[in-house]
């Protein structure tokens, strides 16, 4: 299953067409706008405005294809930058735009504004970010520079990682291939991997080391032209929240790590080991190291969303139908899994390195929630369907959610060949593939389903003793997963605040060092993080990619269980009608009201503590056995 990127351009032509063209409108619109916002009627600057988000739409599509063709094959880093620098220019004659729109004075930007219709909530965020724009020959300089600065060591890193060969028994394996056996229920195949990983990053770690200086000095020097305080700044900005809610929500988290040891302390006894190690971290109980393919996988994710949501069903069959997915892994592809959210006149593009374990059913799931929701925002206009990270992770964990329980509550026949073809096929199959338009505007459609919470009875009969067993695995798979989201992006968040408290460069070692200082708190004792691992901040993407992402991973999962502990109660009969409106606004309106449809205040640290113990529940229902 590969893309087909001819949907976005059909060949080299049209897409060298489509930048002539972007590039055209845009002097246009320069030479008719520039300088002459301050005398349009408010009619007249919704008419400019439109035209503005027009032309950018038209960018973002040149970039989407290169971005996805650069991600199919990392060979291509010449072509990529290509195109880069192409946007980038058409972009200059965009720049006066926003800058000068926060040139006039209040009254005339409350005018525009109020006149804004569907674009009045991004003006009010532009106007908001006012202080921390430059002059427009300032902002010229850094967005021509901008190839050149952290982008350009963000591509070398992509790069370098694709390239890189790992050596396992005889074998070179990729980046994707080598960290899928540290799952492997062998623990000599854990060690190995573990120690083939650390080997190659070590290598790897003057260059590594080096691109992360940059990141962080590039984003220092950027901060202080924009006058922000610390360099997590720009990213609460961006997710529109304030540094006050990103303490509340490490504060409460860290407050409970007491969980991940008394989780780990279990596994360890499960397990028989005297200790665990950092390679034991998702060792399988049980040896349940069950595979799916490509397809079960895809028939497991349908059913499941089909028990929430036709709706989500149906984005979802078309996605797997009409190829929106490039799954499996492949020499230079990049690694991980993304959704990327294409154009409004195609569709989201998903990425994955499926290897047929477990987590890669999840890891389905959870990229198809990004694909839903963008999918869903698409009306809302191009600029409004950009939602902050914050929000962005909501539908992807919660469809992990949907996919988790639905496993859970048919793990026999999902354990049987015989018995998955015929529940799962009865469920998630037949039928033609739905019109994407009549899906896209049928939200008028969801029930709200069955929100009665059904109890977890580990004695039935038809359960097995093997059946029990492996429950509990797949139940500790989950909680790994839920640790992984939760308290390891939280732990990488307190990483990247002391690497970026440091004023000048880190060497390997110092990076190494906060490392582990930071990621052995969750730990609580009970998991032994050895020498080698002070290597392993250096395989993390987001790190290069987006400084101060993973927050954010941490804010949705603890959303998302608050939500779908709302939604397994059954206390809001309209949550899931009320779901897909909160997804198909986008970025129309701030998370905070987003949010309050649920009656849930985010601003509140009590808030946080809703999912956490959602947590503790889980962990003390592993515990229990």
């Amino acid at each position: 299953m590969n893309w087909n990127l001819g949907e976005l351009f059909a060949n080299e032509a049209e897409f060298s067409g489509a930048i002539d063209s972007a590039s055209a409108q845009a002097r246009d619109f320069e030479l008719k706008f520039k300088d002459k916002l301050r005398a349009l009627s408010a009619e007249e600057f919704l008419g400019a405005l439109e035209l503005y988000e027009g032309i950018s739409e038209q960018i973002g599509k040149i970039m989407s294809f290169a971005h996805l063709r650069f991600a199919r094959d990392t060979s291509l880093g010449a072509q990529q930058a290509k195109t880069e620098q192409a946007c980038n220019d058409i972009s200059q004659s965009l720049l006066f735009f926003e800058l000068e729109f926060n040139e006039l004075d209040a009254a005339k930007q409350d005018e525009f504004i109020a006149g804004g219709g569907r674009f009045r909530y991004y003006l009010s965020l532009l106007k908001q970010r006012k202080a921390h724009q430059l002059s427009l020959p300032q902002e010229s300089v850094l967005l021509k520079t901008s190839p050149v600065s952290g982008e350009a060591f963000s591509r070398l890193f992509d790069e370098s990682m694709a390239r890189m060969s790992f050596d396992f028994r005889g074998q070179k394996l990729g980046e994707e291939e080598i960290l899928s056996l540290l799952h492997s229920s062998d623990r000599e195949v854990r060690k190995d991997a573990a120690a083939s990983l650390s080997a190659v990053l070590e290598q790897n770690s003057h260059l590594l080391g080096y691109i992360y200086n940059m990141i962080k000095t590039d984003l220092k020097i950027r901060c202080e032209l924009r006058g922000y305080d610390k360099a997590e700044a720009v990213m609460h900005e961006e997710n529109q929240i304030n540094i006050a809610s990103v303490d509340a929500l490490i504060a409460e988290t860290e407050r409970s790590f007491a969980l991940v040891g008394k989780f780990y302390a279990k596994k360890r006894e499960i397990l028989g080991y005297d200790a665990l190690y950092d390679y034991d971290r998702y060792a399988p109980l049980g040896g349940d190291e069950s595979e799916f393919s490509f397809e079960q996988a895809k028939q497991i994710v349908l059913a499941a969303f089909e028990k929430f949501s036709p709706k989500f069903k149906q984005i979802a069959l078309i996605a797997f139908e009409r190829n929106w997915i490039d799954a499996m892994p492949a020499q230079n592809k990049q690694s991980g899994a993304f959704s990327h959210s294409g154009s409004r006149d195609t569709h989201p593009f998903v990425l994955l390195n499926f290897t047929r374990k477990r987590r890669d059913v999840f890891t389905l799931a959870h990229e198809l929630g990004h694909a839903i929701h963008q999918y869903l925002s698409y009306g809302v206009g191009y600029f409004n369907s950009f939602t902050p990270l914050t929000t962005a992770e909501t539908a992807s964990v919660f469809c992990e959610m949907l996919v988790f329980d639905y496993m859970r509550e048919n793990f026999s026949n999902l354990n049987d060949s015989q018995n998955f073809k015929r529940s799962v096929s009865q469920e998630a199959q037949g039928g033609e593939i739905p019109n994407e338009h009549a899906v896209k505007h049928a939200a008028s459609q969801d029930s709200a389903g069955s929100c009665e919470y059904a109890a977890r009875d580990t004695d039935t009969p038809s359960q097995t003793a093997s059946d029990k067993t492996a429950l509990r695995a797949m139940l500790a798979a989950k909680i790994e997963d839920i640790f992984a989201t939760l308290y390891r992006q939280i732990g990488f968040t307190t990483f990247e605040r002391r690497v970026h408290a440091s004023a000048d460069e880190l060497s390997v070692e110092q990076v190494g060092e906060l490392w582990m200082e930071e990621s052995r708190k969750m730990f609580a004792g009970e998991l032994i993080l050895q020498d080698h691992y002070k290597s392993w901040w250096s395989y993390i993407p987001h790190f290069v990619h987006t400084p101060f992402y993973c927050y954010s991973y941490a804010y949705a999962q603890l959303l998302v269980l608050a939500l779908y502990g709302l939604y397994k109660s059954g206390r809001l009969e309209n949550f899931v009608q009320i779901y897909t409106e909160f997804l198909s606004s986008g970025g129309s309106d701030a998370p905070q009201k987003l949010v309050a449809k649920f009656g849930f205040d985010i601003n509140k640290s009590e808030f946080w503590r809703i999912g956490i113990e959602q947590v503790a529940a889980l962990v003390d229902e592993f515990v229990r056995g």
